[in-house]
């Protein structure tokens, strides 16, 4: 199986009309059905204008089995072969392995800026309960989620999540992904996401003019920070979370919790008294218990 279709015209024909495409990388420990991608798509197509969005969206396969279960389940997959190297079963945490997987990814999507296309990055084990676009900044080049949001926008404090962002294609993004890709090299064995915290206060961040935003928590939450108030949440990450099994509990009740949220009539909404039942098998409390570096590629 390979691809039919150069990525330029996969990303064309899923592209909105200012040229914006959603992507997601899957790789075969992702792709099992009834795994993360299955609650992924589901979680489009139950939140409150999400389900458009699909329309949209473009799979980056990382491996063989990925592609193969794509093109079983959505439209629009692209089957991202680099050389050597297969991506198909669980990459642990910090291994080369892992590494090289995360550093392929930041490279690709700097090609895609390069080819005009604005995108959203998503994680899989995102959940997509609404419509991001209205949350996000106008001005903005690059904007990302975080594990930490510390209530300032522009606050390089802010701890930013790599599984989640939204880059507007222009001189100054290109510029900045080559430098974050070229960073590896002085920062060797850190992650993407590691080099972006050592970067995101680099003198040449201003020097080329590009403005970075943070997202807020409240709209853009996750398992380590859950958004509070559920009248105001537009994803959920699954991240601060060890071990596939934990992950999938964890995703779970968070579509349960979202659908109990959707059967509310609009004045019970409005209070906002229910809250997330998550996390429980990704509590922090197991991260100091488990202790253990094996912690794998699905988890950040």
């Amino acid at each position: 199986t390979r691809n039919e279709y150069p990525l330029e015209k996969i990303l064309n024909e899923a592209a909105m009309k200012d040229k914006t495409v959603i992507l997601t990388t899957l790789n075969d420990a992702w792709a099992a059905p009834n795994s993360v991608i299955d609650l992924f798509l589901e979680s489009f197509r139950i939140g409150v204008h999400t389900r458009k969005l699909l329309n949209h969206l473009v799979i980056i396969a990382l491996d063989q089995k990925a592609f193969i279960r794509c093109q079983a389940i959505h439209t629009y997959c692209f089957l991202l072969v680099s050389e050597g190297s297969d991506f198909r079963e669980e990459a642990y945490f910090m291994t080369p392995r892992y590494l090289k997987m995360m550093w392929r990814r930041i490279d690709f999507l700097r090609s895609v800026l390069e080819m005009g296309y604005n995108f959203v990055f998503t994680d899989a084990d995102i959940m997509w309960f609404r419509d991001p676009f209205p949350r996000f900044h106008h001005s903005a080049d690059f904007q990302i989620a975080c594990d930490h949001f510390t209530g300032i926008f522009d606050d390089v404090h802010n701890r930013p999540n790599g599984g989640f962002n939204f880059v507007r294609s222009n001189n100054r993004s290109i510029e900045f992904y080559k430098f974050w890709y070229s960073s590896q090299e002085t920062y060797p064995g850190y992650h993407d996401q590691d080099v972006l915290n050592f970067i995101k206060i680099d003198p040449f961040i201003n020097d080329i003019g590009l403005k970075m935003i943070f997202l807020d928590t409240a709209n853009f939450g996750g398992l380590c920070e859950p958004s509070r108030d559920l009248n105001q949440v537009c994803t959920m990450h699954a991240n601060c979370c060890y071990g596939m099994d934990s992950k999938l509990h964890d995703l779970r009740i968070m579509l349960q919790d979202w659908r109990h949220y959707l059967t509310l009539p609009p004045s019970l909404k409005r209070l906002s008294i229910i809250s997330w039942r998550v996390p429980q098998k990704c509590s922090l409390d197991s991260l100091k218990t488990n202790g253990s570096p094996e912690k794998s590629v699905e988890e950040d």
